[in-house]
């Protein structure tokens, strides 16, 4: 037996795997890795990565969990390592990859979840570096309801190309441009060569570096954890810390839904408002409430969007990168200026098992008023994403507006409709488009897709060719938060399901006003039945069989976060209290 009296075993759902004569095959299985009589009695913590090799996003999140799994026996308890899988969205991009991404973020919790009630651990700790498996992680754990400290493997560092950062964003774009003749094949070669020197996630605020920073907002992540880029030695004491946080939880019997509550989340939204990140923050968000049984959707992630200022100067909207935040006192800074306006919920409990406000109180550090402006002195006074709504998207559709001018946030033009992104990307490459239009690409969504694609590669060629700002987009899929220009992403009801962008024509006005929050289109109530009395229904897909039909059959609209199951608010069994 455990000579630790800190923790309470017969409270702990591995009591089932570890106490009594009944479990001496069970504990039989323990011996055999070389645990101790000692070690098999404490609580056991599973420590979960998204390791693995097929992006510089994961390569670091292995040697990071033996640091975290150091942590655990500091505090008391025993460390079982597993992995999931990730899909990591800038190899997947641009192809039929994409449509594997979202639904791996639900594989993710699934798989961790079944992990983690398999083998009965009472606790959580969960690494993860790439932009589905951050929300994917944090699912599991509240889904769970298990003490939980989430961390962030670290962002890549920025390449450097004729004096200037450079990130992939700048790749994808400068396919655009090589497509229409303003780069050689040989700088393009050059350039892929230099952008990503290191390991960790994309370097700017797009989805990884955005749910990053969610990670710490909600209480999830230590302070400052997600800050120091992946290859910083420094990011092994988080780490450490994150594992004897963890006991302390499991001591305090303090669970991931005591620390995501609704003030969680709008705390959340409001640090990805004021940073510009990317709008896929308004599908993880969602989904991580459905996991707590809270209703938060995309309207009240944009309401809090809109009230919010914009203050944190990084890409793609503005000119910084992660590490640059991190130089200035990251995240934990960022907060302290909401908390100056009175925009945070203080009083929210944290993995650190403080409050939010006790744990500000430790920050030194200020705004830098170059990377990190004063909140009295934003960039813009609201928010850098935008929440639409209108009879083109009676269930809301997103925009992310950092970095533009409010003349460029209003724009009204004629439809010129594609059926899928490889029809519109074939036309972009092509300039088989017109200045003024408004691209619509649907059949994208998360059912009709299926898979809710990214549509990087069209926007960055447009990006490439000099037409971001004199088009615009709208999608029922999803945009990359490394996406720059007008584009409106999660029009719902998506395609598949019959909603008003299945009825576009080529030609319909359609306005889209981030100020006042519309996306419309010119026809009547009368037009829009009609159009829809003779719709064909939704257009076949090669999908019948496998993980992308079964998340097609099963996922919900992205207004609600594009979940697959009912979440806590159907649950009738807990499993910590089993």
């Amino acid at each position: 037996m455990s000579t630790n009296n800190r923790f309470d075993k017969s409270k702990l759902p591995s009591r089932h795997v570890t106490e009594g004569p009944a479990r001496a095959p069970h504990r039989s299985y323990l011996y055999a890795m070389g645990l101790t009589e000692e070690e098999i009695h404490q609580p056991l913590v599973g420590v979960a990565t998204c390791w693995n090799e097929a992006a510089p996003c994961n390569i670091a999140l292995n040697r990071q969990a033996q640091v975290a799994k150091m942590g655990v026996k500091k505090g008391g308890g025993t460390p079982r390592e597993f992995t999931t899988i990730t899909v990591t969205d800038g190899i997947a991009m641009g192809h039929e990859g994409m449509r594997s991404s979202l639904a791996s973020r639900d594989a993710i919790a699934d798989t961790v979840e079944l992990t983690m009630r398999g083998h009965c651990y009472d606790a959580i700790v969960g690494l993860a570096g790439c932009d589905k498996s951050l929300p994917g992680m944090m699912m599991a754990m509240v889904r769970l309801n298990v003490p939980s400290v989430f961390i962030y493997g670290g962002s890549i560092l920025p390449g450097r190309y004729q004096g200037r950062d450079l990130t992939v964003q700048d790749l994808f774009e400068a396919v655009g441009q090589n497509q229409a003749g303003l780069l050689s094949e040989a700088e393009l070669d050059i350039m892929e060569r230099v952008a990503c020197p290191s390991s960790g996630a994309c370097g700017a605020q797009y989805t990884a570096n955005t749910m990053a920073c969610v990670s710490e907002a909600i209480g999830l992540a230590l302070l400052n954890s997600s800050g120091a880029p992946a290859p910083y030695e420094s990011r092994d004491q988080f780490c450490d810390a994150s594992g004897v946080a963890v006991m302390t939880l499991i001591e305090k019997n303090i669970r991931a839904r005591d620390i995501v509550t609704r003030k969680a989340l709008e705390n959340a939204a409001r640090v990805v408002a004021c940073t510009g990140g990317s709008t896929n923050a308004a599908l993880h968000l969602p989904a991580i409430a459905n996991e707590a049984g809270i209703d938060f959707d995309l309207f009240d992630v944009a309401d809090i969007m809109r009230d919010t200022p914009y203050f944190v100067d990084l890409r793609p909207g503005g000119k910084y990168v992660a590490k640059d935040l991190y130089d200035v006192g990251g995240v934990p800074v960022v907060m302290k200026e909401l908390a100056k306006a009175g925009y945070l919920h203080l009083d929210c409990i944290t993995a650190s098992a403080k409050t939010l406000g006790e744990s500000l109180e430790e920050i030194r550090g200020e705004a830098d008023g170059r990377v990190i402006y004063p909140v009295e002195n934003p960039i813009t006074k609201t928010g850098g994403v935008v929440g639409l709504k209108g009879n083109l998207a009676p269930d809301g559709a997103i925009v992310k507006v950092a970095g533009m001018t409010e003349e460029q946030q209003v724009f009204t033009g004629p439809a010129r409709v594609f059926e899928c992104e490889e029809e519109a990307f074939e036309a972009v490459k092509q300039r088989a488009y017109k200045e003024g239009e408004v691209i619509v690409i649907r059949n994208e969504g998360p059912a009709g897709g299926p898979g809710m694609r990214e549509m990087l590669a069209t926007t960055a060629a447009l990006s490439g060719q000099g037409m971001g700002k004199k088009v615009a987009l709208i999608t029922d899929g999803r945009f990359s938060g490394a996406t720059r220009g007008f584009c409106v992403g999660h029009v719902g009801p998506e395609a598949a399901h019959g909603g008003p962008i299945a009825l576009l024509q080529n030609g319909d006005m359609i306005t889209i006003n981030a100020l006042t929050g519309e996306l419309s289109v010119a026809l009547s109530d009368a037009e829009l039945a009609t159009r829809k009395a003779n719709w064909k229904g939704p257009r076949a897909t090669d999908y019948e069989s496998g993980a992308v039909w079964k998340f097609a059959r099963l996922v919900g609209g992205a207004r609600w976060g594009a979940t697959t199951h009912p979440g806590a608010k159907a649950e009738k069994h807990v499993y910590m209290d089993q």
